[in-house]
């Protein structure tokens, strides 16, 4: 296994053992690409995602570790790792970790980068579309393209302050914030875990179904952040989210008729208040987002279309 010191040009990766960053790193591997994973445990790490050049253990609360040698002479750093925000009831822990595995790990990432002597060409930083803050309906507010101004809630809080903690990577090094929607895939996030009670028949929309759903399938995820790499005009905030968002009542919709189920049975909110707590309030509320920067450089997008994007998913159990 190569260490820091015998190799440049390669492509640090945080949350490699995510959704986004598993499948990200994959292709990058199979690419030839020397991909150096960063993760609490990298032995687990190396079984989910091998192939990898290294795997270094990695403490976000730390700013200082092995894993800061593989920052020196980087290509580039993409840093995906926060913990998950809706898995799960919220508690006081739950929102310190949520916000600590994000704000103070870019902090700590950044650190390593200012004190490199041969520092990143490129860092591509995770934020998400909560930056906006939190609304009931798609009707609330216009389309929110990159120049909107930020929310005021908790999830737009932790947003703010990661995305103030990204902004502070060396000036020579481009920097990309990834304002990512809601990411779909059979194999976690939102539409997995909407797929069991749709195949028992026990499927439709969450909350009052008018909230707007700002989608994104994982295939444009990761084409998204692979051109971000290597292409110069992606600097700054960038909305990860499909052409035309939906309401949850047509997210619903779309997917009874992919999956060929009804969706008529919604999960009231009190419900997810059993389950989550207050972060029930973010599971059944949305932001209408559009993908202002990617359309005004002409992406074409994989899947633009919400129906054909789910069938796509499910067949091929992406």
């Amino acid at each position: 296994m190569k260490t820091g010191d015998d190799m440049e040009g390669h492509i640090v990766i945080t949350g490699a053992t995510g959704l986004i960053g598993s499948e990200l790193a994959r292709q990058l591997i199979a690419e030839g690409e020397n991909v150096v994973v960063l993760s609490r445990s990298p032995e687990s790490a190396s079984t989910k995602v091998p192939g990898a050049a290294a795997y270094a253990a990695w403490n976000y609360s730390q700013a200082e570790g092995e894993w800061a040698n593989y920052i020196d002479g980087a290509k580039a750093v993409v840093h995906l790792a926060g913990k998950p925000l809706l898995e799960g009831r919220w508690s006081e822990e739950h929102k310190v970790e949520s916000y600590n595995s994000r704000v103070v790990g870019t902090r700590n990432i950044v650190k390593a980068m200012q004190k490199a002597s041969r520092k990143p060409e490129v860092f591509i930083s995770a934020s998400a579309i909560g930056y906006y803050g939190a609304f009931d309906n798609c009707t609330d507010t216009g389309d929110l393209d990159e120049k909107a101004p930020e929310g005021g809630d908790f999830l737009a809080k932790i947003c703010v302050d990661w995305e103030n903690a990204a902004s502070e990577a060396p000036k020579d090094t481009r920097t990309v914030i990834l304002r990512t929607g809601i990411v779909l895939s059979t194999k976690g996030g939102m539409l997995q875990q909407m797929l069991t009670p749709f195949n028992l028949f026990l499927g439709g929309p969450v909350g009052s179904g008018n909230q707007c759903i700002s989608w994104l399938h994982i295939d444009d995820e990761i084409a998204i952040i692979r051109q971000a790499l290597d292409t110069p005009f992606y600097k700054g905030p960038v909305n990860l989210v499909a052409p035309r968002p939906v309401s949850m009542k047509e997210f619903a919709q779309d997917l009874g008729a992919v999956l060929f189920r009804p969706s008529l049975l919604p999960v009231p909110k009190f419900a997810l208040q059993l389950l989550m707590g207050e972060g029930a309030e973010y599971a059944t509320k949305g932001q209408k987002v559009i993908p202002g920067m990617l359309n005004s450089h002409g992406y074409r997008f994989i899947h633009p279309s919400l129906r054909e994007a789910l069938k796509d998913l499910v067949e091929k159990k992406r």
